[in-house]
């Protein structure tokens, strides 16, 4: 009865660490969201850069799992190189071991009941709090106090373990380096979180189930475990995913068989091991443990940082470059965002950004195919125009689908402000797409009646098209800056161009009059018209969503 009560006490222990974990990460990320996305724009290939970057945003949101499906996310977008991916992983790794020094310190301050009561502070302002970002505040606090009582049930049921004479004889007939590895690397990979089973290791140390040593080695073995996520991330990717995937776990490998050569190097020439040499340093195995994780993980960084492109030169031979099938290589396809970017919601929201200039992007160049196809019935671009317009529809269908998943994440006001905008922003470049789509339609009229515009009207159309495209570069300088000031020079241009096609259409009844132009095109120039106008209009709604995201309470 005793073993089962304490089963049962150590898995609520570990549901209330893997909640509060998972409300730090979230909660902490919308908090940080400005700050973490100002880190990664700020990247670039220096590796120190990198570490940096990939040390801080750990530390900031809790989780190296979290961090490191981003970079995955990034690397296959194409936005990342494998030099700064590996450099933001090493970082990753320093920073994840944040958790166990909050963890081994916080026990023994003797304060785990002050943070406890964090939890009913917390919870009690996330409850009645009207701000957003305070409602956040209150949600970390509650979530750090919440650390601390899953810590508080776990040691409970870990003292009770202690006291059975059979998990006694098991655990200290464990002694095999090689075992203790394979099962810290077996039980992080269960949990998918190795500052959840360091801090498990670290209760375990503190309720005298195991020697420092053995904690040493499991969580080495901790770090093997915890690729666990960026495996599965990585290869549902492209090629690029699957290498830095396969950096970290790499990484981590090369790492802990270091440690564990020199463990074994230790014991044989020294007669000693890490456990003796970290147990004279500290106040306590906990903290001797802490230390232990965050100074493996800074030596591994430092051995391992000059060798990066050998790194990666190994990987790129374990996992090649392919073939790809010209069916693969021209289907359509999101370039910024990836799934596994809901995992960090407010950097996700960075990348739907991209990923919507982007597209505007390609709305854009078909818009002026369209125009040239219509005025020289030149029609070697149209396979060009088609694979951007089924571009378009794909992107239209599959943003829409991850920005809904992407609504329901923790995000500040601001960010929850413009994904109610972005719906409408993908619709209003999809409908951009669908008008070049009709302009063409036109061009195939007039090459089945063997009749073209005039001189005077491809002029025209040629203006109307250029200030369109005056007009979108404005919008998407708007769009990229959140700056209302530009959207005035914005909308004085989409003025222009309802003038400029009222012009267009008068200009073109003249030549119908005088027989310049016959009524049969005369209905395709007129229609034409009509959607230069509702093009402009639409580039226009995507800059003043600016408006509505800068009204949004922070």
């Amino acid at each position: 009865m005793d073993a089962t009560v304490a089963i049962l006490t150590l898995l609520a222990g570990i549901g209330v660490f893997l909640i509060a974990c998972s409300m730090l990460s979230s909660n902490l990320e919308a908090i940080c969201s400005n700050k973490l996305r100002n880190l990664f724009a700020r990247a670039s290939d220096k590796k120190l850069v990198g570490v940096g970057i990939g040390t801080v945003a750990t530390a900031a949101i809790q989780s190296s799992g979290a961090t490191t499906v981003l970079v995955i996310g990034f690397v296959n977008a194409g936005i990342m190189s494998l030099t700064l991916a590996a450099a933001v992983i090493y970082g990753a790794n320093i920073g994840t071991t944040i958790t166990a020094q909050i963890v081994a310190w916080g026990g023994s301050l003797s304060l785990t009941m002050w943070f406890a009561a964090a939890a009913g502070i917390g919870a009690f302002v996330a409850a009645y709090a009207k701000k957003a970002k305070t409602r956040n505040i209150g949600i970390v606090v509650a979530a750090f106090g919440m650390l601390f009582v899953g810590l508080e049930l776990m040691q409970t049921a870990m003292e009770d373990f202690a006291q059975e004479q059979s998990v006694m004889d098991f655990l200290s007939s464990v002694d095999n380096i090689v075992i203790l590895v394979l099962l810290g690397a077996a039980l992080t990979a269960i949990v998918q979180s190795s500052s959840v089973m360091t801090s498990v290791i670290i209760v375990m140390l503190a309720g005298s189930m195991i020697t420092l040593d053995q904690g040493i080695y499991m969580t080495l073995g901790s770090n093997i475990g915890s690729c666990v996520v960026a495996i599965m991330a990585g290869f549902t990717s492209g090629i690029n995913a699957k290498r830095t995937a396969l950096i970290h776990l790499l990484f981590n490998v090369i790492g802990v068989v270091i440690f564990v050569i020199a463990g074994f190097a230790m014991g044989v020439l020294f007669d000693t091991s890490f456990g003796d040499i970290f147990g004279r340093l500290f106040a306590s195995d906990e903290i001797d443990l802490a230390m232990f994780h965050t100074v493996f993980n800074i030596i591994t960084v430092i051995i391992m940082i000059p060798f990066t492109a050998a790194l990666i030169r190994l990987v790129m031979r374990i996992i090649p470059d392919r073939e790809m099938p010209p069916e693969e290589a021209d289907a359509p396809r999101l370039y910024y965002v990836d799934d596994h970017m809901l995992k960090t919601p407010a950097i996700a929201v960075m990348e739907v950004k991209n990923e919507i200039v982007n597209m505007a992007d390609i709305a854009m160049s078909n818009v002026t195919r369209a125009c040239s196809i219509v005025t020289t019935l030149d029609f070697s671009e149209a396979e060009a125009f088609k694979k951007c317009e089924k571009q378009l529809n794909y992107t239209n269908k599959q943003l829409t689908r991850f920005l809904t998943k992407l609504s329901n994440a923790e995000l500040g006001a601001k960010d929850n402000a413009y994904i109610s905008t972005a719906f409408r922003t993908i619709t209003d470049i999809e409908r951009v797409g669908d008008y070049a789509e009709n302009i063409v339609g036109y061009a195939e009229k007039l090459q089945a009646i063997g009749e073209g515009f005039s001189p005077a009207a491809q002029q025209e159309i040629e203006h109307a098209r250029a200030t369109i495209e005056s007009l979108y570069l404005k919008v998407m300088e708007t769009y990229k800056s959140n700056d209302r000031e530009l959207l005035k020079q914005a909308h004085d241009i989409e003025q222009s161009i309802d003038a400029l096609t009222e012009e267009m259409a008068e200009a073109h009844i003249r030549r119908l009059s005088d027989g310049t132009c016959t009524v049969s095109v005369g209905a395709e120039f007129l229609a034409l018209t009509s959607d230069l106008e509702r093009v402009a209009d639409h580039f226009y709604n995507v800059g003043k969503t600016v408006k509505e995201v800068a009204k949004s309470k922070a």
